[in-house]
């Protein structure tokens, strides 16, 4: 203390008022509050910039409506509100993709937990699968959506049908002739 009141008491004037200010900050707790309510990192870090749209392929103007979340690293020993999202998103189970709408209120929580995840944008090289197509998709690796187009079986028919279309001849394809 009387190293303060040297100070005041030898100091100029200006040095009096930055003595007070510095006491009343240190007197009030607003230096706590400060730094464990504030963020420590900048917001522009968040902000998207045109670098990051070249560097991942994604296109500004036209933005993909969903994304494939899969988990990539273990949600042990992370803080549970960390958990809480996760479980939210349902990515309980490692590796195992989910498909979630690109919209702000679910990107918000895939920022709280991106060193979790691996975010990819849902490819559709086919279009839209309709309805009765959804049960013959397929997601790739990649992150394309795949309609696997299946074969309607031909019309069977009897084999003497097939004889009289062939001119009326007896010989069976693939059998040689007997003479």
């Amino acid at each position: 203390m009387a190293g303060i009141l040297r100070i005041v008491v030898e100091g100029p004037p200006g040095r009096l008022q930055t003595v007070i200010k510095g006491m009343e900050s240190l007197m009030g707790t607003d230096w706590i509050r400060h730094k464990f309510t504030k963020s420590r990192i900048p917001d522009k870090v968040f902000q998207p910039s045109p670098e990051d749209h070249e560097k991942y392929g994604g296109d500004p103007q036209h933005p993909h409506k969903l994304h494939i979340v899969t988990r990539i690293k273990s949600i042990q020993r992370r803080p549970y509100w960390e958990k809480d999202i996760i479980k939210m998103l349902g990515l309980e189970k490692a590796h195992t993709p989910q498909v979630h709408k690109n919209i702000p209120s679910v990107n918000a929580k895939l920022k709280v937990v991106k060193h979790l995840i691996r975010i990819q944008p849902l490819k559709l090289p086919q279009g839209l699968p309709t309805e009765e197509n959804m049960a013959n998709t397929c997601l790739k690796s990649s992150g394309e959506l795949v309609v696997q187009w299946h074969l309607k079986p031909v019309d069977t028919c009897n084999p003497s049908s097939l004889k009289a279309e062939a001119g009326g001849s007896s010989r069976v394809q693939g059998q040689p002739q007997a003479t």
